[in-house]
């Protein structure tokens, strides 16, 4: 019998304002027209650790690995808007923005050092959310001018803990549900 697997991610959430303003920029971005999807805003989260698919028994060791975390809670801010692209033609694929607050990084190095025995440590970890996924956009170099004129509110919000998330890919978009909360001291 084969074992369930679990797509599972590390993660943060966001307060209600940071939606409200994600919600704001989301607007602006729609008068450039693009082919894609923007994230929905009950999805909008910063990943710090991606863990693919494991089985219950990973899930648990994950957990009690989880559990020794103590870092205290602390604040982060909205840092700015940016793309991601890809392909030789450097076509943009991501709106995102970056998420400012070193003990970000300070938690997701604990997060990597806990989980070390069991994944790899993150290489290229980038505080952010993605607002927008782009497949194609005609007029790119507009719409990265027209994205890097918009203007983040520098909204500040406290992070008190993180979670382990599981997602379920759909046809209309993933399905992220809460395994468990971790608080921050």
């Amino acid at each position: 019998m084969d074992k369930k697997l679990t797509r599972a991610f590390i993660a943060i959430d966001f307060s209600d304002s940071v939606i409200k303003e994600v919600a704001r920029l989301q607007e602006l971005i729609k008068n450039k027209p693009f082919t894609g999807k923007f994230t929905e805003l009950g999805n909008l989260h910063l990943t710090l650790k991606f863990l693919g698919e494991i089985d219950d028994e990973k899930l648990e060791k994950i957990k009690e690995k989880l559990d020794q975390i103590k870092i205290d809670r602390f604040n982060a801010n909205l840092g700015e808007l940016g793309i991601f692209h890809v392909g030789k033609l450097k076509a943009p694929k991501i709106a995102w923005i970056k998420i400012n607050g070193k003990e970000i990084w300070t938690l997701q190095k604990e997060i990597d050092e806990k989980l070390k025995e069991l994944f790899k440590v993150e290489e290229r970890f980038m505080s952010h959310t993605t607002i927008a996924r782009i497949r194609y956009v005609k007029d790119k170099k507009g719409f990265e001018e027209y994205i890097s004129k918009l203007n983040v509110k520098n909204i500040k919000f406290e992070i008190n803990c993180f979670k382990l998330m599981s997602s379920e890919l759909k046809e209309n978009g993933p399905i992220y549900k809460e395994i468990k909360i971790f608080s921050l001291n």
